[in-house]
């Protein structure tokens, strides 16, 4: 039931074994072709998607799931938006490739600036997240002349070499050696301190042992500190507000920029344009994407015009992509830039989050299991954890969550037991109530409540 008592809409329907018959054939077409490492949704899942709808996703089969998971944050207009799909078509038919300048691209250019924090001018545009990480790196290296970079454990900043050394997970595990010059220090996961501390009492131990972490082990060649102003893949967390300016100021002392990575958080993710604003912080550089391009693989790198200029970076090709800002994805960024505007999705995020993370606050209430209910917007998350221990959920537990969730018709990433809610920026109310009453129903079955 809704909040208000009254009954959500019924849309969804699965109507049958999952995954259908149609799906499995299509798997075993792609499986001796496909190379493994596909992402873990995808992979469990099993289904083959036929098309999408609003924030619904259909299956070959003709089950239609909701999707609170949006292609891990990308598909913030949902799917097949009629506008989007309008005005990238209509691109299309025009021309498609190139990095000459076209009137989409000039488009795309001033409506991300016309969002972008005070200080803000200068944008290069790019094909992937990684991509416009690294390229970030490379700037902030042109622009100090130094070269180590000072991250957080817990950030995702991308796959390839000089974003994996900054990344403070197990994913760069087998894979060294890795680029020289790669700091890491915790973030603030307060609710899992590394230092056993309690916040506020702590008074962010965690950026004073970042600080100390720079007078012993660097060699005094800071050129940047990248954050997440709200990390995603660690689970949705959400810092305590005076976390991002206490980093800042720590950039500031060491003569280092400041790096913000919105991949995940920009553009109405957390009820705010970019998460930075929750704080006031004003980053020196700021990579961009998801969101960005409504689904269309585009990223970008934007900062100060004196930044951009320095060389080599701003040597003609030494900063450029082969895709990056084509016409195409040009209209793309232009087309969602336009829909999060003139819809009004950065609020529709804060005000539909807002009931989502009540809702995630009565699970919590109702099942043992459920603990650290967080989030800003529609960047939510919470934890499964073993009652009595406080141990993480097992893998195969998790699992048997999200095929319980599934097969009620609701995608999600409760495959892991930090568990991520990023449905699309359109999702409606009714839609925010239904999947709260499925995970419900799907904690239930697994036993979460004992």
């Amino acid at each position: 039931m809704t909040p208000d008592g009254a009954a959500p809409r019924r849309h969804l329907r699965v109507v049958g074994e999952l995954p259908g018959p149609r799906s499995r054939a299509l798997r075993e077409r792609e499986l001796p072709h496909l190379a493994p490492g596909a992402q873990a949704i995808a992979t469990y899942a099993g289904i083959a998607v036929d098309r999408g709808e609003g924030s619904d996703v259909v299956d070959v089969d003709g089950n239609r799931f909701l999707d609170v998971a949006a292609g891990i944050g990308v598909a913030a207009l949902g799917y097949a938006h009629p506008r989007f799909v309008r005005e990238v078509g209509e691109q299309l038919a025009r021309t498609h490739i190139g990095s000459f300048t076209t009137e989409a691209r000039v488009r795309a250019l001033e409506s991300v600036c016309s969002l972008l924090p005070s200080g803000l001018d200068q944008v290069q545009l790019y094909s992937g997240g990684t991509e416009a990480v690294e390229s970030a790196l490379r700037l902030a290296r042109a622009f100090t002349g130094k070269f180590e970079v000072l991250s957080f454990w817990g950030g995702f900043h991308g796959k390839t070499s000089g974003a994996l050394a900054q990344m403070g997970s197990d994913f760069k595990h087998g894979l060294g050696p890795l680029a020289p010059g790669a700091l890491l220090s915790p973030y603030a996961d307060c609710a899992r301190c590394p230092f056993k501390l309690q916040h506020p009492s702590c008074g962010l131990l965690c950026v004073e042992f970042a600080r100390d972490k720079l007078v012993k082990e660097s060699t005094g060649s800071l050129a940047a500190i990248i954050v997440e102003p709200m990390q995603g893949t660690a689970g949705n967390l959400v810092p305590p507000r005076e976390f991002l300016p206490a980093v800042a100021e720590l950039a500031r002392e060491r003569g280092a920029l400041l790096i913000a990575d919105e991949m995940i958080t920009g553009f109405g993710r957390t009820g705010r344009t970019f998460a930075v604003e929750h704080t006031g912080v004003r980053p020196d550089i700021m990579t961009l994407g998801k969101a960005l391009a409504g689904g269309y693989p585009a990223s970008a790198v934007a900062t100060r015009h004196e930044i951009a200029s320095a060389k080599p970076w701003s040597k003609p090709s030494f900063s450029s992509s082969s895709y990056g800002g084509n016409p195409l994805a040009s209209a793309a960024v232009a087309a969602s830039i336009g829909i999060i505007r003139d819809e009004g999705l950065v609020g529709r995020a804060r005000d539909v989050g807002a009931r989502l993370l009540g809702g995630l606050r009565r699970l919590e209430a109702k099942h043992a299991s459920v603990r650290h209910v967080r989030g800003e917007g529609l960047l939510l998350g919470f934890d499964l954890v073993e009652p009595k221990t406080g141990a993480a959920w097992a893998t195969d537990r998790c699992r048997a969550l999200f095929d319980a969730a599934l097969r009620r018709g609701l995608i999600t990433m409760a495959y892991a037991p930090r568990v991520r809610i990023n449905p699309p920026l359109v999702l409606r109310d009714d839609e925010a109530d239904e999947a709260i009453d499925i995970l419900d129903a799907a904690l239930a079955e697994v036993g979460a409540s004992a």
